[in-house]
């Protein structure tokens, strides 16, 4: 062989070995990133015509696949779509998918690993890879229940969890839309309806409210100032803290004051009983500034804030501010300056009070059956983080009664039931507008449920007369009450 024919050869063995190794690269390692991108129609033309799974709730689907006699095999139809919209999220031929449409894909096409023996099978057999089922932790009937104490026309979310699983029982926002009517096969249809749906204050499908919303947690936030205090050394519950009207935030001439219809004018010095129950301010900032910002952000990094979370869907990190001067650490010890927290947050610092420190993380998904009925996904319990301990958990919990028994959560009360919860009312700037929020468990004793509700952007009356019966309704729910 003279020395140009051996060149040739050596050049196609070459670029054979190159080609190969593309294909091998394209087909193995790059395919999930490329049925992922949002720009490959194919795949989403390909899997419009597959038996997409079932997203289930007690067994009964809220979303599924049904033949049909359109341009494709299947129509992807959503029953009660308003309840769980931010859950389910769409399936669109024009928007592509969303929420637990896009998150868990992989098992509702049958693509997931542990569906690789199903495939292997149906490659060799000539069958086909149905999707799987997935079915979630959700309580119908709780979920209803959350959705329905938000009155239609504002923006509201209501979660309850179970604070000793981490499952997530309720999750629910207002506004709402009809998730079918972003899964119409017409492009124009799909667009005509999503615009429609944008016009909704306060709405877009692509966030879930409840994960996806940093919002002022106001008072709130003082569950994790008291365990600051009270992990300090530097405070206990029989500690006498000043109670003034008002004070100057440290450094400036700013006041910041009690809240001028409450009742905190009637100690000038109190305990935290009295501090916890009647939401008093001034006193958070003696407490900020004995505690330290440095111990207070890991107080709320043990809590979850800045940390990620999926559950499956992603958890939008919770914000604590850092590098804050003395009167910006006051403003957030009352849940303002800059602090910005998710509801699954403050229902997770519920969750870590009612469990004694341990937080265990959220989840949405209950188990994932494959067609033939197999048990593919079965999700343990799994701690997410000591929060603090369990003598704190104690004296907070507490601390917590005081607000439902007397003080600013009243309109929670439930003869029989004990209920530890906290409010909160943050300012937005100078709108006349609060977040109101509330946030607790039940039984104080012996907790089944914890529960958050924060209404949005309205008026403090509205929010006020909102939060506390709304939870009050949850738990004569949850209880039969």
């Amino acid at each position: 062989m003279n020395q140009a024919i051996r060149n040739v050869w050596i050049a196609i063995l070459v670029f054979f070995t190159a080609i190969m190794g593309s294909l091998t690269y394209i087909q193995f390692f790059a395919s999930e990133d490329l049925n992922a991108n949002a720009l490959n129609n194919r795949q989403l033309y390909r899997d419009f015509d597959l038996p997409r799974g079932a997203i289930l709730v007690d067994g009964k689907p809220v979303a599924e696949s049904v033949e049909s006699d359109g341009d494709f095999k299947f129509q992807r139809v959503y029953h009660d779509p308003e309840l769980y919209s931010h859950l389910t999220g769409f399936y669109s031929l024009t928007f592509g998918s969303k929420h637990l449409e896009s998150v868990m894909n992989a098992e509702l096409t049958g693509q997931s690993d542990s569906q690789f023996y199903d495939r292997l099978v149906n490659m060799l057999s000539g069958g086909t890879n149905d999707g799987a089922s997935v079915e979630l932790t959700i309580d119908p009937k709780l979920q209803e229940t959350a959705y329905n104490v938000l009155p239609d026309g504002v923006q509201g979310t209501v979660i309850v969890s179970n604070p000793k699983t981490g499952d997530i029982l309720a999750m629910a926002s207002k506004p709402s839309y009809d998730t079918n009517k972003l899964a119409v096969v017409s492009g124009a249809q799909a667009t005509t309806n999503m615009d429609k749906i944008l016009e909704t204050t306060g709405l877009s499908p692509n966030i879930n409210p409840a994960i996806g919303h940093l919002i002022p947690p106001g008072s709130t936030f003082k569950i994790l100032d008291v365990v600051a205090a009270l992990e300090s050394g530097k405070y206990d519950l029989d500690t006498v803290i000043d109670n003034p009207n008002s004070v100057i935030l440290p450094g400036t001439r700013t006041p910041l004051g009690n809240f001028e219809q409450g009742i905190c004018s009637g100690q000038s010095r109190a305990k935290l009983s009295f501090i916890v129950a009647q939401s008093c301010n001034t006193p958070f900032v003696e407490i900020s500034q004995a505690v330290g910002q440095d111990a207070l952000r890991d107080v709320t990094e043990r809590f979850g804030f800045g940390q990620q979370l999926q559950v499956p869907l992603r958890v939008t990190p919770s914000v604590f501010p850092a590098d804050m001067s003395a009167a910006q650490l006051a403003q957030s010890a009352i849940g303002q300056f800059d602090v910005k927290a998710t509801p699954l947050q403050m229902n997770m610092v519920a969750m870590g009070i009612a469990n004694d420190g341990v937080i265990m993380k959220p989840n949405l998904i209950k188990q994932v059956v494959a067609s033939d009925l197999r048990v593919l996904e079965d999700p343990q319990p799994e701690q997410f983080s000591t929060a603090t301990s369990k003598e704190v958990a104690d004296q907070v919990t507490e601390l917590m009664l005081g607000p439902v028994q007397s003080g600013t959560a009243m309109s929670a009360q439930i003869p029989g039931l004990e209920i530890a919860a906290k409010t909160g009312t943050a300012q937005i700037g100078n709108t006349g507008k609060v977040n109101s929020w509330i946030t607790g468990f039940a039984p104080a004793n012996d907790p089944q449920v914890a529960v958050t509700v924060v209404i949005e952007k309205v008026d403090y009356n509205t929010g006020h007369n909102l939060t506390g019966p709304s939870m009050k309704k949850i738990l004569e729910a949850v209880f039969n009450k």
